[in-house]
């Protein structure tokens, strides 16, 4: 009797711990995968070749505290990951769990830098941004655009139009000389497809003259439902000979002398650019076009339009004649 009532009781003391060990384990996996960062700006921190596995939950703590260092060493630990950490820069971001911090650290998932080139831009305002980016290592500053090109083995001379407007991700110290490749490959691909499949007719005499008219629609018109009709009168004046007058060309030869305002001086004044003085299109794109501006100049629409003039409400009058084209200029512009 007695001995039944001591191996009760062992199983009593075992059930105990069993269930203790139970629980420990769940509140440890609970804990693993509960996302504990959940306030505040992404955590920046430095994982170096030499560092421990201490050195690393240190790091991780010095600027946030919510992460228990014992815990995610046992984490690290049991798992086999404590000798698999990689070195490189990190980022713990809101919402982020212990485990998924682990994944990050076991298999290098690196903290991502991206900056964004805005379609519109001319190819100075996408140098002056990547310039100006704090995380890339800036191997082109002090380049000429000339040397740049060189640098990147285009066989242009300036790099307006030549680069896609998009977001560009990297890592924190990666080579600006990556983006702008990534961005001029990025074009390259869009414009082999864009031309292969480009709609019958058009008087592009090599992709570079599509994408010359590409950035000139990009800064006529930001009304989705106007671009290829932009489109289709530039082509329709090209065909017939006519010049193009379109003033953000004008703009752009004008520089540094551009201040907001065009006036009759400067649709006058010859430069390369000045579509009203030069028939056809000018020698280059005048800013980065976008995929919509793109697609426009492939895919102009079909009309008979030769003019148009902007209403005042970021869309366009379109006429086949002139008659009707000044009289839209006295309703839109003129305001009789």
């Amino acid at each position: 009797m007695k001995k039944a009532k001591t191996i009760s009781r062992y199983r009593w003391i075992i059930g105990i711990a069993v269930g203790l060990i139970v629980i420990l384990i769940a509140a440890f996996l609970c804990w693993a995968w509960m996302p504990v960062f959940s306030k505040g700006k992404p955590v920046r921190f430095e994982v170096q070749a030499s560092d421990t596995l201490s050195d690393v939950t240190a790091r991780m703590n010095s600027d946030n505290d919510n992460i228990n260092e014992t815990l995610f060493s046992i984490l690290m630990t049991i798992t086999g990951r404590d000798s698999n950490i990689k070195p490189g820069p990190y980022d713990i971001r809101a919402g982020e769990s212990p485990y998924r911090l682990m994944q990050k650290l076991s298999n290098g998932i690196f903290a991502i830098e991206s900056v964004t080139i805005i379609e519109g831009w001319t190819f100075h305002q996408m140098r002056k941004v990547i310039d100006a980016h704090p995380a890339l290592k800036h191997e082109t500053a002090g380049l000429s655009d000339k040397e740049l090109m060189q640098k990147l083995g285009i066989e242009h001379t300036q790099g307006e139009g030549l680069f896609y407007p998009d977001t560009y991700q990297f890592k924190q110290d990666g080579s600006d000389i990556k983006i702008y490749e990534l961005a001029h490959k990025t074009l390259l691909k869009k414009l082999d497809a864009l031309w292969a499949n480009r709609s019958p007719n058009l008087p592009y005499q090599s992709v570079y003259e599509a994408l010359i008219m590409a950035s000139i629609i990009e800064k006529e018109t930001g009304h989705s439902k106007d671009r290829a009709m932009v489109a289709g009168v530039f082509i329709n004046r090209l065909k017939k000979g006519m010049k193009l007058q379109t003033d953000p060309t004008v703009i752009y030869g004008m520089g540094d002398r551009y201040t907001g305002k065009i006036h009759k001086a400067d649709l006058l004044r010859d430069t390369p650019y000045n579509t009203y003085t030069r028939k056809g299109l000018p020698p280059t794109p005048i800013a980065l076009p976008g995929k919509a501006a793109l697609e426009a100049t492939f895919h102009p629409a079909e009309t008979d339009a030769l003019y148009f003039v902007a209403r005042g409400d970021g869309t366009s009058e379109f006429s086949s004649n002139l008659d009707d084209h000044n009289k839209a200029v006295e309703k839109y512009i003129l305001k009789k």
